[in-house]
């Protein structure tokens, strides 16, 4: 077959692009086989086939030979491809026993940025060791070193250690192990869907009422449903089973079955239904909290025949919740037909698993089937289902809070900072707004600049890890055509509220205030910078042709991250390393030696060329350039003598961004406010100063203008 062309290649890559699409999805396969599993899980178990119904290879023990599978083992991303904060999913290895626990994860593949260098893999390995022992009946959290979600934690909540430096890669870890184990579980182990993902209703320990069954049926504690001969000969209609119930034809409003249903593990209804002598006995024997029902019928046809086998699940019985099947088991106990409480033809307390998910507080379908034979030798059975829709009485329970999305979590666990950042955006929105005020005197816009640059480094770079990068735009790319949408960015709130307000601000300032102010490596160049003028270290300033030369190279390696991300993923990861961020910012220089020497060239450069990297290097410096092109207004103001004759502002702008002829070049401008000090003081504008002398005002050109 001939290699797609690059053309069909690129409308590939921007249809996914575009669309998002489920369909650009490519099929995903796990890292191991059979071999691999067993080198791993040895004697006394052993390793099954592969499953086609769910990807995991069931594991059976020695010990227990008639035991059936004693646990599951799977890859995270056969069943739960989630993409990671680079953009691929993580692919792990998950063991889980017959009961829902952890018997070990796995890292078996990952391209998360802070653990390839920097943090190195360790730490990831170190987090995932947590998970053994750890049920999937609890609700398994990861902590944060900016916000102690551990405070308030119930009895059944598990939090675990994360990671400094790695707090969106590690919930994106933990969102992977979950998402496939619950696949498993409730395929294999009778779990039911978490529904809306609150957790399950608790009975509320109201005071005893003594009750008959007319009113535990009145109250809605007991419900029932009744079929006449007639109903149930119209749904055998047009079947083999039409017509062979002769009573039926006879007795046509004659009840078939009258079916009753009650969530025994209420003390109201359980206590009543059963006594008090037996209650205390299902106490005991219901320690465990597994829900139990007690399901009886009434009528010619009955719950069980002569040949149900006591506890067993009753063949002509079914639940189901949120459209998903719970085993119901017969629990054998000989007080489920009730005297007093009339003639019924067959009773049975029902239980289901404690670990299947179902919630007592929620509507279920009892689905009850009847059957019917035509014929003596081969008989032809037709069968059809009728249903009671139980719908529990809300006064009998509490219902806990629906949990928040882990995404969620992560917020609030980073409000203060998000707070903080956010009124420092707030601050900068409004001095980029109207900077007259700050940049006229040199002093006082000398010291804010060095305050929020200082900021911008300390607490949004090393402390906040709200570093941006070029890797948000490579992972994007690549979840993108993978169809796995951009969910992962949740994970990582400060870093969101960063990037919502840089795109903001490209429409009305350009790239400058990401660039100039908020960008925690350009203020690192920025403070090298200053102490290199202090230490009275030579300048050098490009000539012009050099420089716009070099500042084209960004865009040509914007192209080449872009299209290998699209393209080559693997080389995208090694690519990325161009940018010094991880290595001086994520990890704070713990990396390395060729990291290190590469991050610490890139900053000895900008003590000799100002800001070396953000105007000649940067790729996400260039992709906010052409971002910047949103920008609907010259904002800078200008006089009719800027660049001619006046070149004062021009030799002053240390990025080169104002031209010969006075206009600003908004590509190369890091709205740093020198020249807005400039303009504004009388004292320093040499036209404005020129012309003060001689008693006149000189023109000044709009705002929303430049030269061209």
């Amino acid at each position: 077959m001939p290699a797609p062309s690059l053309l069909a290649r690129l409308a590939t890559v921007l249809g996914c692009l575009l669309l998002g699409s489920l369909a650009c999805l490519p099929a995903t396969a796990g890292d191991l086989t059979k071999a691999d599993i067993e080198r791993r899980f040895q004697r006394p178990l052993h390793v099954g086939e592969k499953l086609r119904e769910v990807a995991a290879w069931p594991l059976t023990s020695e010990l227990k030979p008639d035991a059936g599978p004693v646990g599951y083992v799977f890859e995270s991303i056969d069943l739960a491809p989630i993409p990671g904060f680079e953009g691929t999913p993580m692919n792990l290895l998950v063991a889980i026993d017959s009961e829902g626990k952890f018997l070990d994860v796995e890292v078996l593949r990952q391209h998360e940025p802070v653990f390839l260098g920097g943090l190195g893999p360790l730490p990831l390995q170190e987090f995932v060791k947590q998970y053994q022992g750890k049920s999937l009946k609890q609700e398994i959290t990861v902590s944060s070193a900016y916000g102690n979600t551990r405070s308030g934690a119930g009895g059944n909540r598990v939090v675990l250690d994360g990671v400094t430096k790695a707090t969106a890669s590690v919930r994106i870890v933990n969102q992977s192990v979950l998402a496939a184990a619950l696949a498993v579980a409730r395929s294999r182990l009778g779990f039911a869907d978490a529904g809306d993902g609150a957790p399950p209703a608790v009975v509320k320990p109201l005071p005893f009422e003594r009750m008959d069954l007319a009113t535990l049926l009145q109250r809605g504690y007991v419900q029932r449903i009744a079929f006449s001969n007639a109903e149930i000969e119209k749904l055998f209609a047009g079947t083999e089973g039409a017509g062979t119930d002769e009573r039926a034809s006879s007795h046509p409003d004659e009840t078939y079955v009258e079916v009753f249903v009650a969530y025994l593990n209420a003390p109201t209804i359980g206590r009543n239904l059963l006594g008090d002598a037996n209650w205390e006995k299902f106490r005991t024997y219901m320690l465990d909290d597994r829900p139990a029902f007690w399901v009886a019928t009434r009528g010619r046809y009955a719950l069980v025949d002569d040949n149900f086998v006591p506890g067993t699940p009753p063949p002509r019985l079914a639940l189901a919740q949120s459209e998903l099947p719970v085993e119901l088991r017969d629990a054998n106990r000989d007080y489920a037909r009730l005297p007093g409480f009339g003639e019924f033809s067959a009773a049975l307390i029902l239980t289901a698993q404690a670990h299947a998910g179902l919630d007592p507080g929620r509507p279920m379908n009892f689905q009850f089937t009847v059957s019917r034979a035509r014929g003596f030798i081969l008989p032809v059975v037709t069968q059809k289902q009728v249903s009671l829709r139980y719908v529990p009485s809300t006064g009998l329970f509490d219902y806990p809070p629906k949990p928040l999305p882990e995404w969620l979590q992560a917020w609030q666990g980073r409000l203060p900072d998000l707070l903080i950042i956010g009124l420092a955006l707030a601050l900068l929105g409004g001095v980029l707004l109207r900077p007259r005020a700050v940049s006229i005197h040199p002093q006082i816009l000398f010291r804010f600049r060095l305050g929020f640059l200082a900021f911008t480094l300390l607490f949004i770079g090393w402390y906040a890890q709200g570093q941006l990068s070029i890797v948000q735009i490579t992972g994007a790319i690549k979840s993108l055509v993978a169809g796995g949408g951009l969910k992962s960015f949740l994970y990582d709130p400060v870093s969101l509220l960063l990037i919502a307000f840089t795109l903001i601000s490209l429409a009305v300032w350009g790239r400058g205030p990401f660039c100039g102010w908020l960008c925690p490596f350009g203020a690192l160049q920025e403070f090298v910078g200053l102490a290199a003028r202090a230490l009275r270290l030579p300048q050098w300033r490009m000539p012009p042709r050099l420089a716009l030369l070099l500042s084209r190279g960004r865009y040509a390696l914007l192209a080449l991250l872009v299209g290998s991300a699209a393209f080559a993923p693997a080389a995208a990861e090694k690519l990325v390393e161009v940018e010094p961020f991880k290595t001086a910012i994520t990890v704070g220089f713990q990396r390395e030696l060729p990291f290190l020497l590469w991050a610490v060239g890139l900053l000895l450069a900008g003590a000799f060329v100002y800001k070396f990297f953000c105007r000649f290097v940067c790729p996400l410096g260039a992709a906010l350039t052409l971002g910047g092109r949103l920008r609907r207004w010259n904002w800078l103001p200008r006089i009719e003598a800027c660049g001619q004759p006046c070149r004062k502002c021009e030799i002053a702008c240390q990025y080169d961004a104002i031209r010969a002829d006075g206009a600003i070049d908004y590509d190369e401008c890091h709205q740093c406010l020198d020249c807005v000090g400039l303009y504004h003081d009388e004292r320093r504008c040499g036209p404005q100063l020129f012309y003060a002398r001689k008693g006149r005002t000189i023109p000044i050109r709009p705002l929303n203008s430049s030269r061209p």
